[in-house]
């Protein structure tokens, strides 16, 4: 039984995608599952030892503050046995927004999928998220047209919340971002646009798919 669980809770899905690329980076932990409550909110929930989960959260909490996400955080030293049905939660689907609510990470890669991704280690994610539908459309259809990359995902999270995921190198993964926040204004308001490079195997294992 790992010693913590580390609760980072952030407002946005970008917030909390980057937040969990610098906490897995930062620091030798496990992501349990990530549970968003249909309004804006995402929690990513981490165990490792207390120090680990501590360095990891810290780092998370100053991510996703300069983001905006306006994090809470709190760690559990030593969680109860009977506290784990509430913190560990059952794979749901929201019948709202008709996705899922409740995510584990995918399973690991093996020996060989572990190589094929040191070789793609440049390529880069691209995040664009807006407060409504049309808005996120004209972004990504801008970034498509800017430079050479793959839609890879998109997500509600209720409220008008949406995001769209690219994939491609650095530089035309930053290029399209650039491209498509540009096209916001008017449309609808920008939550986030962001970039990250060579992403961690648990922003990998947690990416919303099409």
């Amino acid at each position: 039984m790992n010693d913590a669980l580390g609760i980072l809770e952030v407002t946005g899905l970008t917030p909390a995608m980057v937040a969990l690329d610098v906490m897995d980076k930062s620091a030798s932990i496990v992501v349990l599952q990530t549970e968003s409550n249909d309004f804006y909110g995402v929690v990513i929930k981490i165990t490792g030892s207390q120090d680990s989960v501590a360095t990891a959260i810290a780092a998370g909490q100053q991510t996703a503050e300069r983001m905006g996400g306006k994090p809470v955080v709190s760690i559990l030293s030593r969680p109860d046995q009977r506290a784990w049905p509430a913190l560990e939660s059952k794979v749901e689907v929201s019948p709202l927004i008709q996705q899922a609510i409740v995510k584990t990470p995918r399973r690991r890669a093996s020996k060989g999928e572990e190589q094929a991704a040191v070789a793609e280690e440049a390529f880069a994610l691209g995040f664009i998220e807006t407060q409504g539908f049309t808005a996120v459309f004209e972004a990504i259809d801008s970034a498509c047209k800017a430079a050479n990359v793959e839609v890879v995902g998109k997500e509600k999270l209720g409220g008008g919340y949406i995001t769209v995921v690219i994939k491609g190198d650095v530089a035309a993964v930053k290029a399209a971002v650039e491209a498509g926040v540009a096209k916001v204004n008017g449309l609808g308001k920008l939550i986030a646009g962001h970039v990250i490079a060579r992403p961690s195997a648990a922003v990998l294992s947690l990416l919303p798919k099409l």
